[in-house]
């Protein structure tokens, strides 16, 4: 198939990952493409060269406008949607046998643009009133929406879902997060370090546990970084930088549990399963999509006062150290591979397009 795969454009795609929006389309576009597919991917002009790039800007958001996501800027705005209605018009007359969109773009959702291409939307957000309205007008036969848990769906659609509406859970390929039988006793968290993700909390919970956590992530949020989190390092808690995808995997195998931090409704924790393939049990926040997605490879800490949850997750931590390694790596074979996701989203094309 001539797949077009519409991006969104906050951050390039291209390794190292700033999160993991840009993590889904980089794999998503590989693996498409590993399995024969004629692949476009519609994103910022400096994604990775590897791939064929239509650019949707000629460089990422946060480049052109740094720190001004969710600020309501006339001008952020007016550039993205020039951006995003140029892009999907050019995917209408590219030849495409089907749309990937993981844009945030409202644009890509309209009637006359799904029923000139059969499109799959994939919701990688918890719902806001800016798409909201879009994504429900949207349904239709030849645009099939997905949503990464069945809590985010059920938060899309809390009177239920259409049938053009099924969780697309996310996969990866264990042989990039390779197995490793024992650990070294420590923790480890990794993603983007900002308030929402929580970095905090998990350096507060394992000083109370006496476990040396490492972090990895991107410190996009300066003001965060340099008041919050950088103040708590020190002793047992360190830094280890923002790794590129072998690097990281290899830092996470070392550890003996990763610790999943949500202060928001995650709608997957795309972080956890990639620890889980490496064998990490995780002690989560029980928040969003994080009890579905992990399951019996993990141990939970009520959401709630973060005093009260410094000490809950320091138990959380205790309990999923118990959990044998071996469950969290299985969980991920069966239930979340790169070849389960593929076989999913070739099955959505299929189902858009022959309808």
């Amino acid at each position: 198939m001539r797949i077009a795969l519409l991006a969104h454009v906050r951050q390039p795609i291209a390794p190292p990952f700033r999160g993991g929006m840009e993590a889904h389309s980089w794999h998503l576009a590989e693996g498409l493409r590993a399995r024969g597919h004629d692949v476009v991917l519609f994103a910022s002009g400096d994604s990775d060269g590897r791939f064929a790039i239509d650019p949707v800007l000629p460089e990422h958001q946060e480049k052109s406008f740094p720190g001004e996501e969710h600020t309501g800027n006339p001008a952020l705005i007016a550039h993205l949607d020039a951006g995003y209605a140029a892009a999907c018009d050019r995917i209408a007359a590219g030849g495409f046998d089907v749309l990937h969109n993981n844009s945030l773009s409202r644009l890509p959702l309209e009637q006359r643009r799904t029923r000139a291409v059969p499109t799959v939307t994939s919701l990688h957000v918890p719902p806001y009133d800016a798409l909201r309205w879009f994504v429900q007008n949207s349904i239709s036969p030849v645009h099939r929406i997905t949503a990464t848990s069945h809590g985010q769906m059920h938060a899309w659609f809390p009177q239920g879902s259409p049938p053009e509406v099924s969780v697309l859970h996310n996969g990866v390929d264990p042989s990039a997060w390779p197995y490793r039988d024992h650990g070294d006793g420590s923790a480890v968290w990794c993603g983007r370090i900002t308030p929402f993700k929580g970095t905090h909390l998990a350096i507060r919970a394992a000083r109370r546990a006496g476990i040396a956590l490492t972090l990895f992530g991107s410190t996009e949020d300066t003001a965060y970084w340099e008041g919050v989190v950088l103040p708590l390092l020190g002793g047992a808690i360190r830094y280890g930088g923002h790794l590129d995808g072998p690097s990281l995997a290899r830092e996470i195998g070392k550890a003996s549990v990763f610790l999943f931090t949500p202060c928001w409704d995650e709608p997957f924790g795309l972080v956890t399963i990639e620890a889980m393939a490496c064998g990490l049990p995780v002690a989560s926040i029980d928040r969003g999509a994080a009890r579905e997605v992990i399951g019996e490879a993990g141990a939970f800490a009520p959401s709630g006062d973060e005093d009260a949850l410094e000490a809950t997750l320091a138990g959380a931590i205790a309990e999923a150290l118990a959990i044998p390694r071996r469950i969290a790596h299985a969980r991920v074979r069966q239930n979340f591979t790169q070849n389960l996701w593929l076989d999913r989203c070739e099955r959505l094309y299929a189902e858009a397009r022959n309808a």
